[in-house]
């Protein structure tokens, strides 16, 4: 009876000790690796295990590319996958270069990687190129007419030129910068809409793809559509600033005369005091004369009968204007 249980717990820990080593060692892995034609060592795997690199993430990546001919090593593999990189993307990457009969090193494919770029997509968009459509841009041509067009790019990945090119939206905003300048040098919003193809010759040969991750391949108007008329409306609007601007002058003006006749009223006012001031002299200075004997009383007498006389004058005068001003009414 102990023998038995010996016997069993002799089988458990062989069993326990065989999974810590194949969990350890994967010898599996090693065995498909040979069966593939990869040359690798068990002990390398070990390494990898200690270095904290997934032995799969390595050697499945190494048998596709090793299936593909196409020469990498193990060494580049592993530090490209220390260094952060998807390994299985370049890999297919590669795969899909060297099958497209693209040139593409493993280190540029790398670096492409690592740059944040996602490189497979990079060599299909090589072999397969990408319709981006801009969004619609509003131009206005010499004659004050709005055109809004929409265009369609026909790009495909410069793959020398991924890391450190500029990306989709650059591209974008160079051709609408391209289609507001033809539009704007065009004479006439018609000279556009009968020749669409006039915006993606210029844009075209602009030579827009420079620094870019891009080859444009073709620039293609999808649609033109005659938008407003900027021109008279812009004019509109200066018409009516200018009439504010006027209508202010003229306000101002107005103001300005305003404030002038109350100021001419004060000083008739202020001249009409000084007037009194002075007739109130009058009196005193007779009272003086007659006083120091300069004056007599008949000299004072004929004075006030010239003034009673002017006034009974000037009492006529004022009735016979009104009595001519009733007869003509």
């Amino acid at each position: 009876m102990d023998s038995i249980v010996y016997v069993l717990l002799l089988v458990v820990i062989v069993i326990i000790a065989l999974s810590v080593f194949l969990s350890f060692v994967p010898v599996m892995l090693w065995i498909s690796a040979l069966a593939s034609g990869v040359r690798i060592g068990i002990i390398t795997l070990v390494a990898m295990r200690l270095r904290r690199v997934i032995p799969s993430r390595i050697v499945n990546p190494m048998i596709k590319a090793t299936k593909a001919g196409i020469d990498i090593t193990i060494n580049q593999l592993e530090s490209h996958f220390l260094a952060g990189g998807n390994v299985d993307r370049v890999v297919n990457a590669l795969i899909a270069a060297h099958r497209a009969n693209i040139h593409l090193e493993f280190e540029r494919a790398a670096a492409i990687d690592l740059a944040g770029r996602d490189v497979l997509q990079a060599v299909q968009m090589s072999v397969n190129p990408r319709v981006i459509e801009t969004p619609t841009v509003s131009a206005v041509a010499k004659d004050g007419i709005e055109v809004k067009v929409i265009a369609r790019v026909t790009v495909r990945a410069n793959i020398d030129r991924l890391v450190g090119g500029a990306g989709e939206e650059t591209i974008i905003a160079r051709v609408g910068e391209g289609i507001v300048t033809t539009v704007g040098s065009s004479g006439s919003h018609k000279d556009v809409l009968e020749n669409p193809d006039l915006i993606s010759r210029t844009v075209l040969g602009k030579g827009l793809d420079a620094g870019t991750a891009f080859e444009i391949l073709s620039i293609d108007i999808a649609d033109v559509d005659v938008g407003k008329n900027i021109g008279a409306h812009l004019q509109t609007e200066q018409a009516e600033a200018d009439k504010r601007i006027a209508q202010a002058k003229a306000e101002e003006r107005r103001a300005m005369a305003v404030a002038q006749e109350q100021e001419m009223k004060a000083r008739v006012v202020e001249m009409k005091a000084k007037v009194v001031e002075s007739e109130s002299q009058v009196p005193l200075a007779m009272a003086e004369a007659l006083r120091g004997g300069k004056l007599g009383v008949m000299d004072y007498m004929n004075l006030k009968n010239i003034d009673a006389d002017t006034q009974m004058r000037s009492t006529l005068g004022k009735m016979n204007d009104t009595g001519k001003n009733e007869e003509q009414e």
